[in-house]
Order: C-alpha cells, then structure tokens, then sequence
C-alpha cells in the first residue's frame, strides 16, 4: 500500500474541499467509526476539509486486526496522516478518540509538525485516565455499559449479526483506553481546547481541567449541555465552537516552521517513525 491509499484508508473524506486551508481531523469513540462525523462538513465553512478516522478492524477495515495497544495505534495513525500534512491540520477527539488524537498529535509534534489545535471531548487527561476492566467482562456486562452510555442504538444491541461486531470493536476499544498509561517525555507546545458535557459520567468539571498538565500552550474550555454522546445528539454548538477556535487559528500569525495558509510550498515532512520517542503524562 503507498502512503496516499494509507492516508486514505485511514482519513476518509465526506466532502472532498481541495481548496480548503485547513484539514480538520476527527478520531471517533471506542467502537465507532469514521461515519460519526459524517454530517459534520455541512456546518463547516468551506475553507475546511474535514477528514474523519476509520481504525483499522472498524467497519469496512473489518478484516484488518484490531489494534491492541494505543500507542501502536497513535504511531500508525501518525504515519498514515503524513501525506495530508500538505496544509495545516487541527485534530478533534472524542472518548477514546481523544486519547488516540493526543498521542497522534504528540507523535507529530516530536517530528516539527504539530497540529495547530487539539481538541479533546468526553475523556479524562492521559495521567488521570481512569482505571477500568470493562474489556474482560461478560457480554452482558458490556452490553450494559454500552447502553448506560448511550452509543449504540437499542436497534441494533438487539440484532445478533450487528451485536457481535459491536462487541468486538468495542472490547477491543475499551482494551486501548483500559490498558493504556501515559510514558515520560517532555510536555508538548500544543493549543488545546477540552469540551465538556454537564451531564456526561465520563468526563468531571475538575478531570477536565486536568488536561492543563498536557500542554505548555493555552487550553481553552467549551461546556455544553447534554450526556456523553452530546456531540451527536446536538453537533451544531460543538462545530460552532470548533469554528471559533478554527477562525482563531487561521487568523493567528504563523510560525517559522509552519507553512503559509497559501501561495507556499509545504515543507518536507519528517516521519514521525524517525521522531523522538518521548511520551508525556
């Protein structure tokens, strides 16, 4: 496989925008896929291209093997996301999808192509992460978390074919944030942004606060009304406030290292396979 059909079977691309200044990149939850944001570009401007993440062992990747280490998975979605680094990028995560946006996002930081946002959702910070065993239960118990977080429609728990490949992405998924924990390394430069639900289980008024410890950058604060999977029950006052923060960072001055919004060449792209190995908490 060539680095472009690697990038595309990993960042699919709704509403192709090649004039776009901006790619906008969303790592679904545990157990989703890529489809989570596919209504997304309608309430994005056109000048970006969202990108949506499809793990591999998801969905149409389904005979691809499930990734059983987070950081595995971060390194190869670094990798994979090397051919889009053509024009700035800003990354979105939720739930485990946030995780797995952090360590992408510190993998490029490390080779000199940090994103210009990232923005986490529904997830404690990585040093605070909470332990669980969810990933070893039965699978009723794990039918039960799915349903007190209300992810997976009623309509398909209840369907045999569609529950087993619920149940096996999901475990596996639960596994990677389950199992992971933070390495040492220097603490990255990376604005960031930490969304919040009011009524979301997964994610406390003081754990995300916590994501302060990430970043030497500025972190910046969105709540919204809503439980866990508020993003996909009311988008619109998440994509307003990606926006916001979206026409902020365009406006911004650039750095050095960074390319122009346009009439530039983009630099060559260290990969992040060569970078330094550090990882922070």
């Amino acid at each position: 496989m060539t680095a472009a059909e690697d990038a595309a079977a990993w960042y699919r691309c709704p509403v192709p925008r090649p004039r776009a200044r901006l790619r906008l990149v969303c790592f679904p939850h545990g157990g989703g896929s890529a489809t989570a944001y596919w209504g997304w570009p309608a309430l994005l401007p056109d000048t970006v291209e969202l990108r949506a993440v499809q793990y591999p062992g998801h969905a149409d990747r389904i005979a691809e093997p499930l990734h059983t280490g987070l950081h595995a998975l971060a390194d190869a979605a670094a990798d994979a996301l090397l051919p889009l680094l053509d024009r700035p990028v800003s990354l979105y995560g939720h739930s485990l999808g946030a995780l797995v946006a952090y360590e992408t996002a510190r993998r490029l930081a490390a080779a000199g192509r940090a994103p210009v946002r990232l923005t986490v959702s529904g997830m404690p910070p990585p040093h605070r992460v909470r332990p669980g065993a969810v990933h070893l239960g039965t699978d009723a118990e794990l039918i039960a978390e799915l349903r007190r977080l209300g992810g997976v429609p009623d309509e398909v728990l209840a369907h045999p074919d569609l529950l087993d490949l619920v149940l096996r992405t999901a475990r596996a998924d639960y596994a990677l944030a389950e199992t992971y924990t933070p390495g040492p390394g220097p603490v990255p430069a990376l604005p960031l942004t930490v969304h919040r639900a009011t009524a979301d289980p997964e994610l406390s008024a003081d754990e995300a606060a916590g994501w302060a410890g990430v970043t030497t950058a500025q972190v910046r604060h969105r709540t919204f009304s809503g439980g866990h999977f508020h993003l996909a029950d009311e988008p619109a006052p998440v994509l307003l406030e990606i926006v916001d923060d979206l026409v902020s960072d365009m406006s911004a001055p650039r750095r050095p290292a960074r390319p122009a919004w346009a009439g530039t060449t983009a630099h060559a792209v260290p990969s992040p396979s060569a970078r330094a190995t550090g990882r922070s908490s």
